[in-house]
């Protein structure tokens, strides 16, 4: 959890071995869905995370795998709540749920679980994998509204073609969310970022492509291409093409 800018408060404490490490947390929630304010009622309203680390090697080339837990309590309204609501014209729950407004009542709780496996193939390549869930029954309160994802991905450095500090990579993600978010949506409802007036559902699938280049002894750049299909979760909309260009200065 974090807010707007991705910062947040709290505790963290880390076990650190050779071969593996553990860490704990418990940090603050957004008072209100993607807000910049922090709920500081920490009784009812925090988050706690534990995350298992472990280095592994393939071929004698390092890598890491990494699993993650967490729980977490917030003002959110469920989306079974949040449907109620718009058959009874209620729009206070439907303007929680989007952001605008703090609900003042508790109960919210997300439990969510992920895995990274991340390994060096050689010394040009890495690649990684990525899965991650969370129940869905409760309304996104930070980041972004993803229920399930699946990602990979693969870098590659521009030693071949004799750039060795330059990278081009490329990665996929398919995103999915919950029937009871869906359900929701189709509804009429919408959350702080996703929402159409009523939702022609299909997974969010996304490629993209980018490659980094050392324009100089302090200066890189960075072009970008992203694929987009079924953005916001909706058949109706896109597909999406969205072009980047990133500058990194390093002294």
């Amino acid at each position: 959890p974090a807010n707007t800018r991705g910062y947040t408060y709290g505790i963290v404490a880390e076990l650190i071995k050779p071969k593996w490490s553990l860490r704990v947390s418990s940090v603050a929630v957004p008072r209100i869905a993607n807000s910049p304010s922090m709920e500081y009622r920490l009784g009812k309203a925090h988050s706690e995370t534990i995350e298992f680390e472990h280095k592994i090697s393939i071929n004698k080339r390092p890598g890491n795998i990494r699993f993650m837990a967490s729980s977490t309590y917030t003002q959110a309204p469920s989306y079974k709540d949040g449907i109620k609501a718009i058959q009874q014209g209620d729009t206070f729950i439907q303007n929680v749920i989007s952001g605008e407004v703090e609900h003042n009542a508790y109960g919210g709780r997300k439990f969510a679980l992920g895995f990274n496996i991340d390994q060096e193939l050689s010394d040009e390549v890495g690649a990684f994998g990525r899965i991650g869930w969370n129940d869905g029954r409760y309304a996104t309160w930070a980041f972004t509204e993803i229920d399930q994802t699946l990602s990979a991905g693969v870098n590659i450095k521009g030693t071949w073609w004799k750039r060795p500090e330059d990278v081009i990579g490329i990665a996929g993600v398919i995103n999915g969310i919950s029937k009871d978010h869906q359900d929701y949506l189709k509804a009429g409802g919408s959350g702080f970022i996703v929402g159409d007036g009523k939702l022609n559902y299909g997974h969010e699938a996304i490629m993209e492509a980018f490659y980094n280049l050392k324009l100089t002894r302090f200066l890189w750049a960075t072009v970008d291409y992203q694929f987009v299909n079924n953005p916001g979760y909706n058949k109706d909309r896109g597909p999406v093409h969205a072009f980047a260009v990133r500058g990194h200065i390093q002294i």
